[in-house]
């Protein structure tokens, strides 16, 4: 998560000091290095869970302060977004039954938080994206308060000047524009870490960015954002656009954004990745150091590197080269960031056994993969992935083969040996690896979740939908059987919102509407080609100024419609409703108004509308 004591980089010494000590830190790691102080054995792994809280009816509940205070335990921090919290696992030696014994040290403190998220009306989901995370969620009013986000959120766009544009095009379409990182909020993962040799560690740093695109193929889990259909794992995108530092004008040249992929295969030694890391991102944010870690190496203690984790603290490679220091000893680790989390803890645990395993299990006609795949087939391999889950066709030995062919007939047989070849409990192995493999020849959690909501929507709206989703996928986690067991046939509706039922659960979104200065012949064509009892009409600021309605159309003279606006004849004297507004009172107020729909709006603007018809088919 990162260094919480930060302030801005802003005065020339703070940058001066800061620069020098970061200087430093790559000084002393190669140092480090020559003489042979980090750690090549035992292998480790470790993991980082961030998770949603949410009320008692699904939507983000805003108050992780009060579950971090309740947990009282330091495995647990902060995420930027105040409905969001991360556990910190213990790092376990790679061997024996360490995947079973991670899974269980997760459920216990996943236990204790659920706990307290209870005695404060939350509830914990895992997943990618929240289904019913909505616009009002990401303002800066729902950002953990506290000054590392706050100085990030400023120094972020201050790098940008100018406000951050979002199009993430799938089977849906968003376009969006954002004045703050809040985005990156949107975004839940369950980060995975492998301790590497440094010895060994480019060539393992490039295998990890060839596999990327199988692993994450098999394991995508957020295909919806604000109620679009879009990337099997949006999370690829999303975060990619929600933290970028470059502005528009510059998005043509070769300036990498700090989340990244890269842009080449890595070469020389693994100083040499946090050097280019250093080279192509400026520092945003600094903190107080109080010794120099080059002198730290000559009086015999072990440096943290503060200033260069710092740095590489908001360089967000997919896969991220970390160092760290853990019982006095100095070590490297890949740090696996693009996988989701959820769907359920089994799930995570299988994803990390499998990428582990063909980590580890590289056989050696992929030894020096830099001179046997083109970069770019990696790369596009990898945003293939995100954006087709199951259904990508990958750049692989010089063909195409698809998703599950090359999982089922290659990397699952290698991760197997992999982890056999390192003592891992064969019982483990054959567990995890089989929920893979089941995944592979049924759905992941991204197939899952789009089904389910396809379904949802033939008979809801896509708010009601989203929130049953939401609560479907609650039901089914806690009793951690793995996705691949989920059905997506999900019923019509759940019994436990038909009280709380709002005007956004049955509003429809995916409506017409019209200029007050179009024509009103071609406006009342186009109401009877599409049978439409009641259309908005809008002004050039795209604000509800009108209303037209079927009854008053038809007794217009065909004369009229042909010479006049749409102006000249819209009802004026509207009564319009908020989304968040309870049906009862929608139905109540068209009853009082006598009154046969209700626009709806947010800020003069409109976002929906809500007939009689829909009040009565759930009222």
């Amino acid at each position: 998560m990162g260094e919480l004591t930060v302030e801005k980089l802003s005065s020339a010494s703070d940058k001066a000091n800061y620069i020098h000590q970061l200087v430093k830190d790559i000084e002393a790691l190669e140092i480090m290095i020559e003489k042979g102080m980090i750690e090549k054995s035992p292998i480790r792994i470790g993991a980082e869970q961030e998770f949603c809280l949410v009320d008692n009816d699904f939507f983000p509940q805003d108050n992780s302060l009060d579950v971090l205070s309740a947990i009282n335990d330091k495995h647990f921090t902060t995420e930027i977004g105040n409905y969001n919290l991360e556990i910190n696992l213990d790092p376990l030696e790679l061997k024996n039954d360490c995947f079973s014994v991670m899974h269980k040290q997760l459920e216990s403190f996943l236990s204790k938080a659920k706990k307290a998220a209870s005695e404060n009306g939350a509830k914990i989901i895992l997943t990618g994206i929240l289904p019913t995370l909505a616009l009002k969620h990401i303002s800066v009013e729902n950002m953990t308060p506290m000054q590392r986000y706050d100085v990030l959120n400023e120094a972020i766009k201050e790098s940008r000047k100018q406000d951050f544009d979002i199009h993430i095009k799938g089977v849906d379409e968003l376009n969006l524009r954002h004045d703050s990182v809040m985005l990156e909020g949107c975004n839940t993962s369950f980060q995975m870490h492998l301790q590497i040799n440094p010895d060994n560690f480019v060539e393992d740093y490039n295998w990890a960015q060839a596999i990327s695109g199988p692993i994450l193929s098999a394991c995508t889990n957020s295909p919806l954002l604000f109620g679009k259909e879009l990337w099997s794992e949006t999370r690829i995108a999303l975060f990619t656009q929600s933290v970028d530092t470059r502005a528009n004008s510059f998005l043509l040249n070769e300036k990498q954004s700090r989340v990244s992929f890269g842009g080449e295969w890595a070469t020389g030694s693994v100083s040499d990745i946090f050097k280019d890391n250093v080279s192509r991102f400026r520092s945003l944010l600094t903190s107080q150091f109080e010794k120099d870690s080059v002198e730290m190496i000559n009086n015999g203690e072990i440096p943290k590197l503060k200033a260069l984790n710092l740095h590489n603290g908001t360089v967000y490679r997919w896969n991220r080269t970390c160092y760290g220091v853990g019982g006095g000893k100095p070590h490297l680790r890949i740090e696996n960031r693009y996988i989701p989390s959820g769907p359920t803890v089994s799930d995570e645990i299988a994803n990390f056994m499998f990428w582990v395993g063909v980590m580890v299990g590289r056989p050696k006609k992929y030894g020096r993969i830099h001179e046997k795949m083109d970069f770019k087939d990696a790369k596009s391999n990898f945003f293939s992935a995100a954006r087709y889950g199951m259904s990508t066709q990958f750049k692989w030995n010089g063909s195409y083969v698809p998703a599950s062919k090359l999982i089922l007939d290659e990397l699952l047989p290698m991760a197997f040996r992999g982890l056999y070849s390192l003592g891992i409990l064969p019982k483990d192995a054959e567990h995890y690896l089989t929920i893979i493999e089941n995944r592979i020849r049924s759905h992941n959690g991204s197939e899952w979740m789009v089904k389910s909501y396809r379904h949802l929507l033939q008979t809801q709206r896509p708010f009601e939908a989203l929130q049953n989703l939401t609560a479907f996928l609650y039901e089914k986690q806690e009793k951690d059987y793995p996705v691949c067991t989920w059905s997506s046939n999900l019923g019509s509706e759940l019994e436990l919102f038909k009280d709380k039922l709002l005007v956004k659960h049955i509003m429809n979104s995916g409506i017409f509407s019209v200029d007050e200065k179009d024509s009103l012949e071609l406006v009342v064509k186009m109401m009877k080609w599409k049978d439409i009892h009641h259309m908005p009409v809008i002004n050039g600021d795209r604000k509800l100024v009108g209303l037209l309605t079927w009854t008053d159309v038809q007794s217009f003279d065909p004369e009229v419609q042909k010479n006049y606006s749409v102006k000249s004849m819209m009802v004026k004297d509207l009564i319009t409703v908020s989304q968040y507004e309870s049906i009862e009172n929608a139905k109540q107020l068209m009853e009082e108004k006598k009154i046969n729909c209700l626009p709806v709006v947010k800020e003069d603007r409109l976002i929906g509308i809500v007939t009689a018809t829909d009040l009565d088919a759930k009222w």
